[in-house]
């Protein structure tokens, strides 16, 4: 009951915030929202610690401003294409890295993330450290004009929602159950029979594959594929707003992608001391609010 109340205000939200909001700005929140709700599927609801997610964030920004630009595809097909990207590569990581524990996986995953960002920064398409620019917007479906920033926003919250459907209804189903029954204790569930090393590899998949489609909605909206997107520093950002905002809870990571996004556009200010204001808010979060401000919030309604 208390999530179908946060989805229809969500979706509330994300219909109006256009007209009380700069549209770009909202639309910025909206894919890294979607792209800490993919890896909180990773940690909240499987317990892998990955320090690579950026890799596909970043990559699928690439290769999506890459096919529309170069090779002249439509915005949608583009971003489908940087998806499919990430789902390949979302397999060789998870396979190379998925048979590790604890420290060693997230090590083997910030490592293979940054050798992409090294091909990234070496490649002649790129564009090097100036990032892929110009990527243009384009039309959808040959009708719609996105440069309008009204199409560009529904058409980006379109996007949102449904990865946001997908990974609810990946959490809400047998597969789901498994999963966090491999979080809990994983040696039991090999005991009761179920391939624990498919499963997490699944689940590896289908996290990479929506982080790589939220970084390549991303790449359509800035019409610019940064090397920062694929920065290790973007994957401690995405595990910072999913601690804040709740891991393992369903709208936890939006409201900390909206949280984080926030705070660093208000402080954006005070230049280089607006990473350790974010640091101070994430020990107090993590000493105050242990569960995340959904979790808590979660577990108030539940004591009432």
């Amino acid at each position: 009951m208390v999530n179908r109340i946060l989805f229809v205000l969500m979706l509330i939200a994300g219909l109006s915030a256009p007209f009380f909001a700069y549209p770009v700005f909202v639309m910025d929140l909206l894919c890294f929202a979607l792209f800490a709700c993919a890896f909180n599927l990773l940690l909240g609801y499987t317990g892998l610690l990955s320090f690579g997610h950026a890799a596909f964030f970043g990559g699928a920004a690439y290769v999506t401003g890459y096919v529309i630009k170069a090779w002249g595809f439509s915005p949608l097909v583009g971003i489908l294409t940087g998806t499919a990207f990430t789902l390949v590569l979302g397999y060789v990581f998870g396979y190379l890295a998925i048979r590790r524990q604890g420290i060693y996986f997230a090590m083997v995953t910030l490592a293979l993330a940054q050798i992409i960002y090294f091909m990234i920064l070496q490649l002649p398409f790129t564009g090097g450290e100036n990032g892929l620019q110009g990527i243009p917007r384009g039309h959808l479906f040959g009708l719609i004009s996105l440069n309008d920033p009204l199409a560009m926003y529904y058409f980006v919250f379109s996007i949102f929602l449904i990865g946001f459907l997908i990974i609810y209804r990946t959490i809400h189903s047998p597969f789901g159950e498994v999963l966090q029954a491999i979080r809990e204790n994983e040696p039991r569930a090999l005991s009761l029979g179920y391939d624990v090393d498919r499963f997490k590899l699944l689940a590896f998949v289908i996290s990479a594959t929506l982080a790589g489609l939220a970084g390549a909605t991303k790449a359509v909206v800035f019409q610019f594929a940064s090397l920062t997107s694929a920065h290790w520093q973007t994957s401690g950002e995405v595990i910072l707003m999913t601690l804040v905002g709740g891991l393992g809870t369903v709208f936890g990571p939006v409201v900390g992608a909206l949280t984080v996004g926030a705070l660093s556009h208000q402080l954006s200010s005070f230049g280089s001391w607006v990473q350790v204001i974010l640091g101070v808010i994430f020990v107090i979060c993590v000493l105050v609010f242990r569960r995340g401000i959904v979790g808590e919030l979660e577990r108030l309604v539940r004591k009432r």
